[in-house]
């Protein structure tokens, strides 16, 4: 593998579960062998720790865009994975998003109810209308927790989770998140763009406790005067 400047960033691990908060321009996985990945750099990162010879399983169960930080969780047992797949499918893992959108909502508190459809030529996803035939629902709650000039930050909460899903749905009401070029920002962020998952919820899938992992947001953040000011 190519040598990059990319960490791991760890948040906790035990004998099924390895929990990560994923860099910007750090793709989940899916790229060359050549080309970091987050699941490459968890899996040196295995095989280092643990001595393994062999192949190492890791179950990528939730991912984040390239340009997106904060959690990751991955499997390390394909019994864990079948049971954390089958949570997000069925909805009852919790995902908080921070975001930092151009313009303030006219809503401070708001459900976003939209069809979207993915265009895998051009990589990008719209909205659509129901009945269109690749049509998928996507939903989520947001708060404005604070504004300042011509920013706002918003707390969002997915109800499902689809491709490029709260990029698109806050790009369609008017409010791009921060460097979201590709969908309507016209103003850079230092990397990637102001979109993070802050938090994710879930239950252990095999002690089947109640679990809550949180991911510090990354430093560009504070040393951007006014994102700072939203914090």
């Amino acid at each position: 593998m190519a040598h990059s400047s990319h960490q791991l960033n760890l948040i906790y691990e035990d004998n099924h579960l390895l929990v990560v908060n994923k860099q910007a321009m750090l793709p989940t996985m899916g790229v060359a062998s050549d080309r970091p990945s987050l699941l490459s750099l968890a899996k040196e990162y295995i095989r280092e720790k643990h001595n393994k010879l062999g192949k190492v399983y890791l179950g990528v169960v939730s991912r984040l865009d390239a340009p997106v930080t904060g959690v990751v969780i991955m499997a390390r047992t394909s019994k864990a994975a079948a049971r954390l797949s089958e949570a997000f499918r069925e909805r009852r893992v919790r995902k908080e998003y921070w975001a930092v959108v151009e313009g303030i909502p006219d809503e401070t508190q708001c459900t976003l109810e939209h069809y979207l459809r993915k265009d895998e030529r051009h990589r990008r996803v719209h909205v659509t209308h129901a009945d269109c035939p690749d049509a998928q629902l996507a939903r989520l709650n947001y708060c404005v927790t604070s504004s300042y000039q011509n920013l706002s930050l918003l707390q969002v909460e997915l109800e499902t989770g689809r491709k490029h899903q709260i990029r698109v749905q806050l790009a369609k009401i008017g409010h791009p998140i921060l460097g979201d070029i590709k969908y309507g920002s016209r103003e850079k962020f230092p990397v990637g763009l102001a979109l993070h998952a802050r938090q994710l919820e879930l239950e252990h899938p095999v002690r089947k406790e109640s679990m809550q992992f949180e991911a510090p947001l990354p430093a560009c953040w504070r040393k951007n005067r006014l994102v700072a000011n939203l914090l």
